[in-house]
């Protein structure tokens, strides 16, 4: 005959709820035990009650345990950084070579003539370097000067 299922919740009562605490913590610290001397495994357990009261168990010294999971999470922590940062390059670089690809595609259109009308006027002007002409971007102006003057706008 077996025990049956509790329900995982807060006890109100407080003596039932110290009792348990008494027996589920030494329970507990008997299995870190057990799993340190059957497994070989480092173990360190800390448990503080609701009066505040610390119990611990180690197999090591808890210091360098501790320290230990320091490292070993701050490991973790900037490896997920990195494969972020990583992550986050790739993007660029994605979208780099979408602004490349629209920037050639317009390039050909120019060349091929699609694109005309007055209110494509600028954008022929336009080239991949940031650059508008400056004869190009005042309508009606007299800039007649040989030399081709460009204005960035980068």
């Amino acid at each position: 005959m077996g025990r049956g299922k509790i329900e995982i919740k807060r006890i109100e009562n407080t003596t039932n709820r110290q009792v348990t605490f008494c027996k589920r913590r030494n329970g507990l610290l008997k299995k870190a035990y057990e799993l340190s001397v059957l497994c070989d495994a480092e173990v360190a357990l800390i448990v503080f009650s609701s009066r505040g009261r610390l119990y611990e168990y180690s197999n090591n010294n808890i210091k360098s345990t501790i320290e230990r999971y320091k490292k070993a999470h701050a490991e973790s922590s900037n490896t997920s950084s990195i494969i972020e940062i990583n992550a986050q390059e790739v993007e660029l670089q994605n979208y780099n070579m979408y602004l490349r690809t629209k920037i050639a595609e317009n390039e050909r259109a120019q060349a091929t003539n699609m694109v005309s009308g007055p209110e494509f006027d600028a954008i022929q002007a336009y080239d991949s370097r940031n650059y508008f002409q400056v004869n190009m971007l005042e309508e009606g102006s007299a800039y007649s000067h040989p030399d081709q003057t460009a204005l960035h706008l980068g």
